[in-house]
């Protein structure tokens, strides 16, 4: 059953290293995610799911001790998945769960097991529900840290240009997880995130499915759109 989620952005930019001289201006995304993972460890899990989206090499599960690496960007920074475990995994984390891991490492998580699931960017809501369902099934106390950015349309410099349907949706967004409205953000229209390069439509519906009948509340903890992409943070407990 699921008993807490956290909700945070994925862009490699909250990697000081990343971001370089523009570290400062994630800043306080940084401190957001930070208190996102105290409520996660507070709920006291029985195992931690990292959810977060994936191009087609990265979908499915990454056990834990899966390695991950920033050197794509430019920076000799790698990253694990919660402890090395016994078995060696044969993949690599996707970008969005190497960031979940780099956050987990910079707050010493210890509190439960870890496991990654990569979602395909176009995953069906439906289907989005069914994984969320069977996730949260995995134990009696299981806890999920979502990734994921609103749309990338906010701003002329925004990746994804200028787009004036990306205000709304993102202020949608940001009410639907921090009122934790589950009916609300499965309801979130695929095709429109898609247009809007919202990456984090499918983990959302995942945290969705495995949020259905278990009556957490939500905090939205913050919600801002630095450099034309909409990043919040946001807690179920």
């Amino acid at each position: 059953m699921l008993v807490a989620a956290a909700v945070c952005p994925c862009p490699p930019l909250l990697v000081p290293d990343v971001a370089a001289g523009a570290a400062p201006e994630m800043d306080a995304a940084r401190a957001a995610c930070t208190d996102a993972l105290g409520v996660l460890a507070a709920a006291r899990p029985d195992l931690l799911v990292v959810v977060g989206p994936a191009g087609q090499s990265g979908y499915g599960t990454f056990p834990q001790g899966t390695p991950g690496s920033f050197r794509g960007f430019g920076v000799a920074v790698d990253v694990r998945l919660g402890a090395a475990a016994d078995t060696v995994s044969e993949g690599e984390l996707p970008p969005s769960l190497a960031v979940g891991a780099w956050l987990l490492e910079r707050t010493g998580w210890a509190d439960a097991p870890i496991e990654g699931l990569g979602v395909g960017e176009r995953l069906a809501p439906e289907r989005c529900t069914e994984l969320g369902r069977a996730t949260g099934a995995r134990a009696g106390r299981v806890a999920l840290l979502v990734m994921g950015d609103a749309s990338a349309c906010r701003t002329v410099k925004a990746p994804g240009y200028l787009d004036e349907r990306a205000a709304p949706f993102d202020a949608e967004v940001a009410r639907a997880l921090g009122a934790a409205d589950v009916t609300a953000v499965q309801a979130l229209d695929a095709g429109l995130a898609h247009e809007l390069k919202a990456s984090g439509r499918a983990p959302w519906q995942v945290l969705a499915g495995a949020a259905e009948g278990a009556d957490l509340s939500g905090a939205l903890l913050y919600e801002e759109a630095p450099y034309g992409v909409g990043y919040l943070v946001a807690t179920w407990s």
